[in-house]
């Protein structure tokens, strides 16, 4: 499981000309799955994105979480996180997790991030989607599960 965080004042997701999830301050968060995740890994994913401490206080140090501010989350699964460019010039995306299983993995995190007290926003599951953002930093981190 691969996720890369956004830092963004505000950023929203369109599928078809359609706004289908839209946020202000807060964190843009993409997600892709391998062939080996399971839905084990999703509790202590969500709770690092939820616990992450990325905004700054007032002596300009990052050490405020999402709720500290008062923030938003959008999650975005992006299949492409686990692209391949070691060979020829065009990505090998072999290394991604099927679609059913990547499909049923984001379900569940949604479920899981959805549980929580933080406002959540979405994209569409294998739509093609148009994002934008502005970026608050910028600040990008990306983990590993």
């Amino acid at each position: 499981m691969r996720i890369l965080i956004q830092r963004v004042l505000n950023a929203k997701v369109e599928v078809e000309g359609k706004i289908c999830g839209q946020i202000g301050r807060g964190y843009l968060v993409f997600v892709g799955f391998g062939p080996q995740d399971t839905e084990a890994l999703l509790p202590l994913a969500a709770k690092k994105v939820m616990e992450l401490r990325a905004f700054s206080d007032e002596q300009g140090r990052l050490n405020l979480s999402l709720r500290d501010v008062g923030g938003s989350l959008l999650l975005v699964s992006q299949f492409t996180l686990y692209a391949s460019l070691a060979r020829g010039r065009r990505p090998d995306f072999t290394p991604a997790a099927p679609p059913e299983l990547a499909e049923s993995l984001y379900d569940k995190f949604v479920e899981i991030l959805s549980q929580t007290d933080i406002p959540l926003q979405t994209g569409i599951f294998g739509a093609d989607m148009k994002v934008s953002l502005l970026n608050d930093g910028p600040v990008t981190l990306s983990m590993e599960f």
